[in-house]
């Protein structure tokens, strides 16, 4: 017999892993902050999105159980945590704030809204009822970090429009074209996959190259930072 709701539990599982990450990374970044002596409104704003992250990955494990799963989700401790350069403080906190927030963090809002599109199974779409309201949050914090760091003297605008072109490569390779995955998909998904949260990969370029257009070129030039075409 086949196994219908095999896919489901794959995506959900790493859903799991991916908000417990988020929310390791983001209670190292606001040590960073307190360290940094950043505003107490924005290190405020950083211990909540580690509760959020944390709240999606218990809602998420819901949803993997409710689909029959029954495996720990498997976690990536190299990855639960970041890593100091020879930079200033500062320059650390600027590269985690625009890939992880203003880049990761922006383009997940449309993402989760287009899984929550088809999700009619309860404990899924409650799930994603609450991530995608929280997301909105997540966004705007990066982008209220990158204010911050605009006005130290770090030089944070040339920084950024020095870094993009690479990071913007990174989260091609992961939701774009330059995932492989993403680039051979022919958009099959089922209802009842769709119900569950899921959306085909290539659904996942087309968010991307929205959000690209809609959100970050505008919010980038805004604070004196060209995106490469």
């Amino acid at each position: 017999m086949t196994d219908l709701l095999h896919r489901v539990r794959h995506e959900w599982r790493a859903r799991i892993a991916a908000e417990y990450t988020s929310a390791a990374i983001t209670q190292h970044l606001v040590l960073w902050l307190i360290q940094a002596g950043a505003p107490p409104d924005l290190i405020d704003a950083g211990i909540v999105v580690v509760t959020d992250e944390l709240v999606h990955s218990r809602t998420s494990h819901d949803v993997y159980i409710a689909a029959g799963g029954i495996d720990p989700p498997a976690l990536d401790r190299e990855a639960l945590g970041l890593t100091r350069s020879a930079d200033p403080l500062e320059v650390d906190i600027l590269r985690i704030a625009v890939r992880a927030f203003c880049l990761g963090e922006t383009v997940a809002v449309p993402l989760f809204r287009r899984l929550r599109e088809h999700a009619t199974q309860p404990v899924a779409r409650g799930a994603l009822d609450r991530i995608l309201r929280d997301e909105v949050r997540h966004r705007e914090l990066g982008w209220d970090l990158l204010d911050w760091l605009c006005t130290l003297p770090i030089d944070a605008p040339a920084r950024v429009t020095a870094d993009l072109p690479a990071m913007l490569v990174e989260l091609d390779a992961s939701y774009g074209r330059g995932n492989p995955t993403v680039a051979q998909d022919l958009g099959e998904m089922t209802e009842l996959e769709r119900s569950w949260g899921l959306a085909p990969p290539r659904d996942y370029a087309e968010v991307l190259t929205e959000t690209i257009a809609k959100d970050y070129r505008p919010r980038f030039a805004a604070r004196g930072i060209v995106l490469p075409l």
